[in-house]
């Protein structure tokens, strides 16, 4: 075949076959072929999100896809951070979010509170297949997904978020559901790319019965083919100009009244969860951000003025970040302003007492209106 009838035909197959993968025209495939190489490798905050797969069961070393993924991307020059609260295989990085037996709707109930402490710029998420084997709301699944894509890409904006298919399973209870999920995450993630997300589909279907250790799970070559495809949608993410520098992590926001912190209670991300003072101690419930649109974060929540009052004694929590007035907070004199209301945020009697509750109360330069600034990232 000459070049020209070559050239002829070429076109439209790359068309074809990234139609077939659900990317279309416009997917970030096709900026990755027309992107030149990017000159320096991007360094990676990297979460690894799902369940048991994440975690390595089936593995013999534990390691998962993760110490492949780890390898790969160490040897094209990555500067790399493998980040989760848990720790699982001999790998020198095994940082991971990954939870045994989990559904989508349990990942989403930690989503906040994790993305918040550890801010990835990039996220590896291979979740459903406990739905889906233990025949949990199976038809509903992908909206569930659909829902958790949209929080992570809420809660850590600047990260790309890489969306792995199901792997093969030999579970009668689950590939009666898989295909019919797999069919309908490119529709998905390509909404959330016109929606301007960077959300990529990663295609799992390399991996075969022979890769599995179990009905469920890879051994260490289905675990390498999992790597070898997370690479893949790196690559191509880096490519496109996708991943961002890592954000600036959260630090404790300490108060003017000596060993003492800005602290929601318990760790808890949920709405209305009361904000105090408490002893520093740097655990994720100490942890802020100070926003460039104002807001102070932690948990993946924004710290509230209670209902939007305005009066002295308002009591202070945290809440969804809606862009509320009340959730807006301006350095002054040493501390936070509330504009909205122009009172500062205020610990009561400057109180030393663990547990109690902040407000808001008129701007007068107390030690205990005095929180040292975090800077904006």
């Amino acid at each position: 075949m000459n070049g020209t009838v070559m050239k002829k035909y070429a076109a439209p197959l790359v068309a074809a076959v990234l139609a077939a993968a659900g990317l279309g025209a416009a997917g970030p495939a096709v900026a990755a072929a027309a992107a030149p190489t990017a000159a320096q490798p991007a360094s990676l905050r990297l979460m690894p999100l799902g369940d048991s797969i994440t975690w390595g069961v089936g593995s013999p070393s534990g390691n998962s896809y993760r110490g492949f993924l780890w390898n790969e991307l160490a040897a094209e020059g990555h500067a790399l951070d493998f980040v989760g609260s848990g720790r699982n295989g001999p790998m020198s990085d095994p940082d991971n979010e990954g939870h045994s037996g989990w559904r989508i709707d349990q990942i989403a109930g930690i989503a906040d509170s994790v993305l918040a402490t550890y801010r990835p710029n990039v996220v590896t998420l291979e979740i459903g297949t406990n739905d889906l084997n233990g025949n949990y709301q199976p038809t509903t699944a992908t909206d569930r997904l659909s829902a958790l894509i949209d929080q992570i890409t809420n809660d850590a904006p600047d990260a790309t978020v890489l969306v792995g298919t199901l792997i093969v399973s030999t579970a009668t209870t689950e590939e009666q559901y898989r295909a019919d999920f797999n069919a309908k995450l490119p529709g998905i993630v390509q909404a959330k790319q016109a929606a301007g997300k960077h959300v990529r589909l990663v295609d799992m279907s390399a991996l075969t019965p022979s890769d599995l250790s179990d009905a469920l799970h890879p051994n260490d070559n289905g675990y390498s083919k999992m790597a070898d495809a997370f690479n893949a949608g790196v690559q191509a993410a880096d490519a496109a100009g996708w991943i961002n520098a890592p954000a600036a992590l959260g630090a404790p926001v300490k108060s003017g009244i000596s060993g003492k912190c800005l602290d929601v209670n318990t760790g808890s991300s949920a709405n209305g969860t009361k904000v105090q003072v408490w002893g520093c101690n740097n655990t994720a419930a100490q942890l802020w951000s100070a926003r460039s649109d104002g807001t102070l974060r932690a948990l993946g929540k924004c710290l509230d003025a209670t209902a939007g009052d305005t009066a002295n004694g308002t009591p202070v929590e945290i809440w969804d970040c809606n862009g509320g007035g009340n959730q807006t907070w301006q350095p002054y004199n040493g501390g936070y302003r509330n504009p909205a209301s122009g009172r500062c945020l205020d610990d009561p009697a400057s109180s030393t007492t663990d547990g109690t509750q902040l407000e808001l109360w008129d701007c007068n330069g107390g030690a205990n209106q005095q929180w040292t600034t975090l800077p904006v990232s």
